[in-house]
C-alpha cells in the first residue's frame, strides 16, 4: 500500500490515533442537538424508551464517536511499555509468515476482529455490511453491535444482517449481560440465529449503564445467565468487556462459568463513560461520567492479568495498528479486535478507506513478525518481549497473587 493511499484516506502512518478531528464548530453542533432534549423523567428505564430514542441514542453514539474525543487524555493500553525483541538474522520471506488463527472454533486468515459497534438503524446496517466486507475481504472475523433492540423489534434485524456480503466470515451476534439474564438462554440463541451469526458475544458495560441515562442498574443474574449460555453454545460464546477490562478474579469466575473465550476490551480506548457523559443533559450525570471517563483495566494489563488463566484472549480496546495487534498478540492474545479506528477510516473513505486501513494493520503485523523472526503467530506469542514501566509494577501485582 502506497503513503498516497494512506493520506488519500485521511491515515498519517507516524500518528497514533488513527482519524484526525472535526474543529470546534462541529462538535459545538453535536452538543446544541443533544441539548435539545428534555432530561429523562425520574424512574426513567431504558427498556421503556421509544423507537425513536433508540434510534437517535445509537446515531448519536455514532456521532460522537467519530466526531468527538472519546479516547480521555492520559489513559493507555500500556502497550507502549511492551518491547518486541529484534531478530536481525530472521531466515524468512514476508510472504511465507503464517497469519491464521482459530478463533471459536474457526480458523481465520488472520488474528483480527473487527469488533461490534452498532446496528439499529439504517446509517447502522449500511455501516455493518461494508466492514463485514471489508472482514470477508480479509479473512476476519466481524461482530455487530448489541442486538438489545431486536428483542422489541425484530424488524431492526436487518440493519444486522451482513451475510449477504460476508458469506463466511466469522459472525459474532451482541447482547448486553442483562439482557442476556432476562432472555434467558433460548432468546439470546435466537437472536444470534436471527442474524445468522456463528457465535455470540455477551458483553459487560455496568460502568457505561451507570452513566447512561436510562441504563441498567441492577445487574444480579449475569453470571448465572452467561453459565447457561456457555453450556449451551460452548466454543461458541464469547464475553466481552466494553473498554474496561477483565479483572483476573472476573476471568476465573468466567472460566469456571465454562467460558472458553473473553474479550479484555480495556482502557486506553473508546471510554463509553465519556461517550454517555457527553450524551447526558443534567450536569450531576454529565460530572459523575467525566469524573468515570479514565476507568477501567488498561488492555496491556487485562492480557497480563489473564496471560496462564486457559482462556483464549481478544485483546480489544485502544488496538490502533498493527504493532499493537503484534504487541497484544506476544501478551498471549488470540487475536485481537478493532472498532474506532476501521470506524474512523470507513467515515473518511468508504468501503476502501477501511479495506486500506486493515492493509495496512496487516502490513504492520507482518513487519513486526518478521522483525522478530516470527514465522507464525504462536511464534510470536513464544517471543517473551521485554514488559518496562507502568505494564511491569502491574504484572508485579498479579504476580503477587492480587485480584
Amino acid at each position: 500500500m502506497s503513503l498516497a493511499e494512506v493520506q488519500r484516506f485521511g491515515m498519517d502512518p507516524v500518528r497514533k490515533h488513527v482519524a484526525d478531528y472535526r474543529p470546534a464548530s462541529r462538535r459545538t453542533t453535536i452538543f446544541e442537538r443533544l441539548e435539545e432534549r428534555a432530561p429523562p423523567p425520574a424512574g426513567y428505564n431504558a427498556r421503556a424508551m421509544s423507537d425513536d430514542a433508540i434510534s437517535r441514542r445509537k446515531d448519536q453514539h455514532l456521532d460522537l464517536t467519530l466526531h468527538e474525543r472519546v479516547e480521555p487524555e492520559g489513559v493507555t493500553t500500556l502497550l507502549e511499555d511492551v518491547h518486541l525483541v529484534h531478530c536481525s538474522l530472521p531466515e524468512l520471506a514476508l510472504d511465507e509468515l503464517d497469519l491464521s488463527v482459530t478463533l471459536c472454533g474457526r480458523r481465520l486468515a488472520a488474528p483480527l476482529v473487527v469488533t461490534g459497534m452498532t446496528g439499529g438503524t439504517a446509517r447502522a446496517g449500511a455501516i455493518n455490511r461494508d466492514l463485514a466486507a471489508v472482514a470477508e475481504r480479509h479473512g476476519l472475523a466481524f461482530g455487530v453491535g448489541s442486538q438489545r433492540i431486536m428483542e422489541r423489534h425484530p424488524e431492526r434485524a436487518a440493519s444486522f444482517r451482513v451475510r449477504e456480503v460476508a458469506p463466511t466470515v466469522l459472525l459474532l451476534g451482541n447482547i448486553g449481560g442483562r439482557q442476556a439474564a432476562e432472555l434467558g438462554a433460548d432468546g439470546a440463541e435466537a437472536l444470534m440465529a436471527s442474524i445468522g451469526a456463528d457465535a455470540l458475544c455477551v458483553h459487560l458495560n455496568p460502568a457505561q449503564e451507570l452513566i447512561q441515562p436510562g441504563g441498567d442498574r441492577d445487574f444480579r443474574g449475569v453470571a448465572a445467565a452467561i453459565g447457561a449460555l456457555a453450556e449451551r453454545l460452548g466454543p461458541r460464546l464469547v464475553v466481552k468487556e466494553t473498554g474496561a477490562g477483565i479483572s483476573p478474579a472476573v476471568g476465573a469466575r468466567l472460566a469456571s462459568l465454562g467460558v472458553r473465550t473473553v474479550d479484555v476490551s480495556g482502557a486506553g480506548g473508546t471510554s463509553w463513560t465519556r461517550v454517555e457523559a457527553l450524551r447526558t443533559v443534567t450536569p450531576q450525570q454529565r460530572a459523575l461520567g467525566d469524573a468515570f471517563s479514565g476507568w477501567g483495566l488498561p488492555t496491556g494489563a487485562a492480557l497480563e492479568g489473564l496471560a496462564g488463566s486457559g482462556l483464549a484472549l481478544i485483546a480489544s480496546g485502544g488496538i490502533r495498528d498493527g504493532l499493537d495487534v503484534a504487541k497484544a498478540l506476544a501478551l498471549g492474545a488470540t487475536a485481537a479486535g478493532m472498532a474506532l479506528p476501521l470506524l474512523k477510516a470507513h467515515d473518511a473513505g468508504g468501503v476502501e478507506g477501511a479495506d486500506a486501513f486493515v492493509r495496512l494493520a496487516l502490513d504492520g503485523l507482518r513487519t513486526a513478525m518478521l522483525l522478530t523472526g516470527s514465522r507464525d503467530v504462536a511464534a510470536l506469542r513464544a517471543s517473551r518481549p521485554l514488559v518496562a514501566g507502568r505494564l511491569a509494577e502491574w504484572r508485579r501485582h498479579f504476580e503477587a497473587g492480587r485480584p
